[in-house]
């Protein structure tokens, strides 16, 4: 592969990904309102809409790693740096690339804004529960008669004889 077929996939690559992070970026604050409102109906339908986004984005970054391995660089971000100054000496691609960091990071803000909330969300669920079900036990005693038993009235009553 020559440096000007490098640059076309490579841009070809990036402008997927770009596209392919906005549209997650959408869904993801799509999703927050959802978790908001505790529309767990369509939260799941954004949960399966964000999978396949995010599958997308994994197939667009393993083709773009198996273009850094074709053409022996390093599968990290140095290595597509180099590849990118390799194929792209005008720098065309840099804006681009900048463009998809910049959509990269703003996903990641915006699911961790969403994990927050789930987060505390399943905390408070969870204090909840446990009022809940300690409020349901009572002691269990041992019964005049032998058995075990729960006391009905709380209170302890002495007898003299």
């Amino acid at each position: 592969m020559d440096q000007s077929q490098c640059r076309e996939k490579l841009a070809r690559l990036i402008g997927e990904e770009s596209r392919s992070l906005r549209e997650l970026a959408v869904l993801l604050d799509r999703e927050h309102g959802y978790l908001e409102a505790n529309d767990v109906a369509s939260l799941e339908g954004a949960a399966r809409e964000r999978q396949r986004c995010v599958a997308r984005i994994f197939r667009i970054d393993e083709e773009r790693r198996a273009l850094c391995s074709d053409l022996g660089h390093p599968l990290d971000l140095k290595g597509l740096e180099a590849l990118i100054r390799w194929c792209d000496p005008q720098g065309t691609l840099t804006g681009g690339w900048g463009e998809c960091s910049a959509a990269a990071t703003k996903c990641r803000q915006l699911n961790d804004r969403n994990g927050a909330l789930v987060a505390a969300r399943l905390t408070h669920v969870q204090a909840r529960l446990g009022t809940l079900i300690e409020s349901r036990r009572e002691a269990v005693t041992y019964g005049p008669k032998g058995g075990y038993s729960q006391p009905s009235s709380g209170r302890v009553v002495t007898t003299e004889a």
